[in-house]
């Protein structure tokens, strides 16, 4: 087999039929031999096939590869001081910019743990942290029935768990128009009128169940908002949607509009929030993130991007006891 060929976790993900945070689990546990090339993980093809060949109880791999209960393998273990025992590895899932920094902090911050990123949206990110296959997961869940963010969905999800909720950021969520707004969209009730066309986001992300709680609290059914089944996985896909005339509006953050070019209309001020469950494992990582989030170099970061509101950023919002 060819050295030089190497996946993606997707790629990994595609072959094996398994869900991409599977696969980060495979490499957390160090059953997966991985390395970062830039922000992708990658997996060489040979200790992916060694992989394969000691699930399949293929006798006499066990001497050529790393031994699965093995924390770290041999190539992690290189990029840290002689004699450490230990590196952990910290899967943070989420999409927005400030999480790669934060994993960039982390990585620079601590030499027992090694920042891995997945980038699902919040729900998800919340499933899979009650499956065991996330350790700071980030959150932008609007509740219609109380008003509040975050809260009421990770009570819900991480049922049984002790978990602390601290502020990452706030920042803008609103509407995307064309320049002009031509359809003159000002608020939520618009979607509903005809000649309008919106542009969705994936399930299960937080301007998803934005666009669904404030639906329902309007009283728009989905099936009468032209555009409600189309799709984007991103801020900046919808934006770019908006731009090129393919919807009239969609809902994302205030960046994505400076970026790709269309009017922002501000609606809500949502909070960005990261969740951690609270076990003797996360201590450290608990206060080695919280040290980071109110850090003036992570601070100064964040600011230098804009629209960014950084007024609670490192504050316990919620824990359980």
């Amino acid at each position: 087999m060819n050295d030089d060929i190497s996946y993606t976790t997707e790629e990994i993900a595609k072959m094996l039929r398994i869900s991409k945070l599977t696969v980060y689990d495979l490499i957390k546990k160090g059953e997966l031999p991985a390395y970062r090339v830039g922000r992708q993980m990658r997996v060489d093809a040979s200790d992916l096939e060694a992989y394969k060949a000691r699930a399949k109880g293929v006798s006499g791999m066990a001497a050529a590869v790393p031994s699965a209960s093995a924390p770290v393998t041999p190539m992690q273990r290189s990029a840290w001081p002689q004699g450490a025992q230990h590196v952990r590895q910290v899967i943070i899932s989420g999409q927005d910019v400030s999480l790669d920094m934060l994993a960039n902090h982390l990585e620079r911050r601590g030499k027992t743990m090694r920042p891995l990123r997945a980038y699902a949206g919040s729900i998800n990110s919340l499933l899979a942290m009650y499956a065991g296959e996330a350790d700071v997961v980030s959150t932008h869940l609007f509740d219609g029935d109380t008003g509040e963010y975050n809260t009421p969905y990770v009570r819900r999800i991480l049922c049984g768990y002790r978990y602390v909720i601290v502020n990452l950021l706030s920042r803008w969520a609103g509407f995307y128009v064309r320049a002009g707004n031509p359809k003159q969209i000002v608020d939520w009730t618009d979607f509903g009128k005809p000649g309008v066309r919106m542009v969705n986001r994936e399930k299960g992300s937080g301007a998803r169940t934005l666009i669904e709680e404030q639906l329902r609290l309007h009283g728009i059914a989905g099936r009468d908002v032209a555009g409600y089944d189309r799709e984007e996985a991103n801020h900046l896909a919808v934006a770019a949607a908006v731009a090129r005339g393919e919807a009239d509006v969609g809902v994302g953050i205030e960046k994505a509009a400076r970026i790709v070019g269309v009017e922002f209309l501000p609606v809500i001020r949502e909070r960005y929030d990261l969740v951690i469950l609270k076990n003797a494992e996360n201590e450290e990582l608990i206060q080695i993130v919280r040290d980071i989030l109110r850090s003036a170099s992570f601070r100064d970061e964040l600011a230098a991007i804009g629209g960014y509101d950084l007024t609670y950023t490192g504050e316990i919002m919620y824990e359980t006891w």
